[in-house]
This record gives structure tokens, C-alpha cells and sequence, in this order.
């Protein structure tokens, strides 16, 4: 059985996140679910809203996903994961979870390695400006030429 994804994240965040995830499986539904934070929630109220979520995702291991390690979903998910049959990960982006998604049918460790790897190999510096070896757009050769 696949491991359940349960998203603890900033208000919207968390659906937000799991939208992306949608939107390249449109299937996953049932197996990842996403708790946003609201900023006046009670820590309480929001703890006892997260293990619910665990056991909705009813799978016998979970990957807990948090945005902001230190900040207030990083913390209500700390209360919620054991560390054994749950496991938590913060510093979630939609490349992290995409590669988790993908590999959810491997053991609970190998995920949280998964999940890391795809979260810091995706932080990139991307250049923008064209390799000398591709030939400009007309447009931007047109640009070019009127501002000579």
C-alpha cells in the first residue's frame, strides 16, 4: 500500500500545493490531503483537525509535509507525527512533493530521502538569456536592431 501525504502549511498554501500535485495526477486524490493554517486558528483546534487527516488518509504510513520548520504548521504536525509510522519533512515545495508522489509506494524512509532530494536538487539559478548556439527570435533581433 502506497504511504498517505498529509500537507500542513500556511493558509493557502497547503492547497495550493496539493492543487499542483492534481493537476499532474488527477487521480491522487484520496492518497494526499492538504491542512491549511488559518492565522487566528487555536494550535488545539488545528492539532486535533491534522490527526483526523491521518487517519482519513487510512494507509499505515503517512509523510507529513510542513512549510516553515519553527513556525506554527511545523509545530502542530510535530505533535501529530511518531516518528515511526509517520514522519514529517519541512521546507515543502511542489517539486518535493511531486517527487514524493512518484515514489510513494517505497518504505517511509527512502520516501523522506526522496522527498529531500526533490526538494534541493529544484532550487536552481535558471539563466535567461539564449546559449550563443541558438539563433535569436526575429522578434528580439528586430528589438535589437531599432535600438542600434
Amino acid at each position: 500500500m502506497n504511504t498517505g501525504i498529509l500537507i500542513i502549511a500556511h493558509a493557502p498554501l497547503a492547497s495550493a500545493l496539493r492543487m499542483g500535485v492534481l493537476h499532474v495526477f488527477p487521480d491522487l486524490g484520496q492518497g494526499i490531503l492538504a491542512l491549511d493554517v488559518p492565522p487566528q486558528e487555536a494550535p488545539d483546534v488545528t492539532r486535533a483537525t491534522a490527526q483526523r487527516m491521518l487517519v482519513q488518509l487510512g494507509t499505515p504510513n503517512t509523510l507529513v509535509l510542513t512549510d516553515v520548520f519553527g513556525a506554527t504548521p511545523c509545530n502542530i504536525a510535530q505533535k501529530v507525527v511518531d516518528g515511526v509510522r509517520s514522519k514529517l519533512v519541512a521546507g515543502v515545495n511542489l517539486p518535493m512533493l511531486l517527487r514524493t508522489v512518484n515514489y510513494r509506494h517505497e518504505p517511509l524512509d527512502v520516501l523522506v530521502a526522496r522527498a529531500l532530494a526533490g526538494g534541493t536538487q529544484s532550487i536552481m539559478q535558471v539563466a535567461v538569456t539564449a546559449p550563443q548556439n541558438q539563433q535569436r527570435k526575429i522578434n528580439d533581433q528586430q528589438h535589437h536592431d531599432h535600438s542600434q
